[in-house]
């Protein structure tokens, strides 16, 4: 009976969605004020009961009622507890509604933390989440409802969760990268209902700064954990494979990295307002195709949820109205939206645009990369595979060529920068950088690498740029100490968000270039040497652990006749489906990872076994992480704060950049041709953001 009202709660959460896409929006149109303020309270009940549905479903997965369909398939009696919960988003129907909780939890927080935005502007932006919201109850409720009984043969037994899901990977990947997805459902939501209003200014950037910080920092975050999962998971030792599914989470990252940075151009100057617009349409469209690719049945891939034919209709019929509504009141009303401010070549605009442009491009060049094969398949045009090579060679120029631009940009001054003053600027950090990457190359074992040097150049000069900005800045302060104090969170969330960038960067290029991979045949016994090291399997004993049993190897690492560590790497076999999976048994360091995975036996004494030496690897997702900790930095800038139910749009005392810059910031804006009135504070350039 318990499922049944989980079920009850789903048709509740509907009607509640749809009461909030329409009552608050024709309240806006018609002044009504009771029913704009409406949608703070529609918005908490919709998230209260998507939340008791989400319980009672993972309720009837803890105590295995094998009578609701979705738990009879991806569950069963002995799997352990924590994969039973985490087995709730494991499949099609629950990881739908982890979704959908999300969406509503995004939709309660801006209903509960944008107290001083106007209501008939919250009234906009709650509606169209509503919307949003509409669309995935509907595709829950007619497609994928989680609450299907299995009557009236319940199986005494379930099915299985996929050993791949088995993972602790699984508890914190999906929802982490499923918060940044969803999260930029409020940017879209806010652009839209700027189109609606015609208000379109600092302000409204200002008000959705936050809120994009946020669904970047949660899906950086999600990336980072689904790569480290792959690493050590999937056996193969890599940790980006440009799968479709891999690329559809990147997409509206890359995206989401040119938003950020077109707000912050169009808070502070008041330039590329369309261009901002467009770029927070894209970020939630791309999320979507993302979810389309996964659910629709369009691809095969160890990340896909669904091949139902009917669902992936349905997905991108939503798609098509979401992407063409939008795109069509953006043509309806973009010729209001005016830029008025000005700016030349060597200045922040300027460089902040150009990479932007090359952020939009890579997120082009992958999506064509994804979907030619699909769509040539489609056309019966032929199956074409594009692979890693197509990938690396395009992304890797195009994300140099951004770090080159981020180093220098960082550096400059909002309108313009005199070029004699800039070169005193860069020369030191640049000519450092490039001793470091000429340098470093040839401490490595092997021949000397240019490739290597090229981006220990280009990591070591956005990392140096970096802290010598910091220096610039605080070198007028009566102590360094003093100087760090007066500069904002989020020029700090900028160096870290930069610093972050060039870390991952040095950790992709670096571990791509001097990773040595083998896959070889190990004797019992038998030491052989690989990449300088030693490896002997000791023995191969068979284990059993709650629902499977395992072939586990004991490989013994010595470097220099002294031993280093011992891999224990494992082949399970799982009771339920008979699947075999491989475990990887890894040694960890800053700058090197030993990686062993387990194949299978080749003779009574013979195993084969996949040997990697991964230098630095763990520098892609600390980079990853420091991003994300500079995006949260950005994040809680004190000009973001809610004082007395106000936003707070300027700060009393000149920044930190105006001080050190000397910049005037001309932030009058026009929409339609008229000045915006609630700008006067916006005169004075705000505090440094992310850029």
């Amino acid at each position: 009976m318990i499922p049944e009202f989980g079920q009850l709660s789903l048709i509740i959460a509907f009607f509640l969605a749809l009461c909030l896409a329409v009552i608050p929006m024709i309240g806006s149109f018609t002044g009504r004020v009771v029913w704009m303020a409406s949608s703070r309270s529609l918005a908490a009940g919709f998230f209260v009961f998507i939340l008791i549905a989400f319980v009672i479903l993972g309720y009837s997965f803890y105590v295995d009622d094998f009578s609701v369909a979705y738990v009879a398939r991806h569950s069963n009696l002995v799997l352990p507890v924590q994969y039973k919960l985490s087995a709730v988003w494991g499949g099609h129907e629950g990881s739908l509604l982890l979704w959908i909780l999300i969406l509503s939890s995004w939709t309660f927080a801006v209903s509960r933390l944008s107290k001083g935005l106007p209501l008939d502007m919250l009234a906009r932006v709650l509606s169209v989440m509503g919307m949003v919201a509409v669309g995935f109850m509907s595709f829950t409720l007619i497609t994928s409802n989680p609450f299907d009984r299995a009557l009236p043969n319940i199986p005494l037994d379930g099915g299985d969760l996929n050993p791949l899901l088995q993972d602790p990977g699984m508890i914190i990947h999906p929802p982490m990268l499923y918060m940044g997805y969803v999260g930029f459902s409020v940017v879209f939501a806010f652009a839209i209902a700027a189109l609606i209003s015609g208000r379109f200014d600092a302000a409204w950037a200002r008000w959705s700064r936050p809120w994009t910080n946020a669904a970047w920092c949660f899906l950086t975050v999600g990336i980072a954990l689904g790569s480290w999962w792959a690493y050590y998971e999937l056996g193969w030792g890599g940790w980006w494979f440009w799968d479709p599914v891999e690329n559809a989470s990147l997409l509206p990252w890359l995206v989401g990295t040119a938003l950020i940075h077109t707000l912050s151009m169009t808070e502070k100057r008041g330039v590329f307002k369309n261009w901002t617009l467009l770029l927070a349409i894209f970020a939630f469209s791309l999320s979507l195709l993302g979810t389309f690719l996964v659910r629709s049945g369009v691809l095969t891939s160890v990340h896909a949820f669904a091949a139902d034919p009917t669902r992936g209709i349905f997905i991108l019929g939503f798609l098509g109205v979401v992407v063409g509504g939008s795109l069509t009141l953006f043509a309806f009303r973009a010729p209001m939206v005016k830029s008025s401010s000005g700016f030349g070549f060597f200045s922040k605009e300027g460089f902040l645009l150009a990479n932007t442009l090359l952020f939009f491009i890579s997120a082009n060049l992958v999506l064509l990369g994804t979907l030619y094969p699909l769509v040539s398949d489609a056309l019966n045009m032929g199956k074409i595979s594009v692979g890693a090579p197509w990938f690396n060679f395009f992304f890797t120029k195009v994300m140099g060529l951004v770090a080159a631009l981020m180093g220098l940009g960082i550096m400059l001054n909002w309108k313009k920068t005199d070029f004699s003053r800039l070169r005193n600027w860069f020369l030191h950090p640049l000519l450092l950088s490039c001793w470091i990457g000429s340098f470093l190359p040839g401490v490595f074992p092997g021949e000397y690498s240019i490739p290597a040097a090229i981006s220990i150049t280009l990591g070591s000069w956005v990392i140096l740029a970096s802290l010598w900005d910091v220096k610039r800045k605080t070198s007028k302060s009566k102590s360094f100490t003093d100087g760090l104090t007066k500069l904002s969170r989020s020029y700090y969330g900028m160096i870290f968000a930069h610093i972050g960038f060039a870390v991952s960067l040095l950790g992709a290029s670096l571990n791509t270039i001097y990773t040595d991979e083998r896959d070889v045949r190990l004797t019992i016994g038998v030491a052989k040497v690989y990449a300088g090291y030693e490896y002997e399997l000791i023995d191969v004993i068979r284990v059993r652990g709650a629902n499977y049993f395992a072939d586990v190897g004991e490989v013994a690492v010595r470097k220099n006749g002294k031993e280093v560590v011992r891999l224990k790497p494992q082949k399970r076999h799982y009771f339920s489906g008979g699947n075999v999976m491989t475990e990887a048994d890894i040694d960890v360091g800053f700058f090197r990872d030993i990686y062993t995975a387990l194949g299978e036996q080749l003779g009574n004494t013979d195993w084969s076994v996949r040997i990697h030496y991964l230098p630095v690897v763990r520098w892609i997702w600390l980079g990853a992480l420091i991003m994300a900790f500079g995006g949260g930095l950005a994040m809680f800038d004190k000009r973001y704060k809610i004082r007395d139910e106000k936003l707070v749009v300027g700060d009393s005392e000149p920044s930190a950049e105006k001080r050190a810059d000397g910049n005037e910031a001309d932030a009058i804006l026009e929409i339609g041709g008229e000045a915006s009135s609630d700008l006067v504070s916006d005169l004075e350039p705000a505090p440094e953001g992310k850029s």
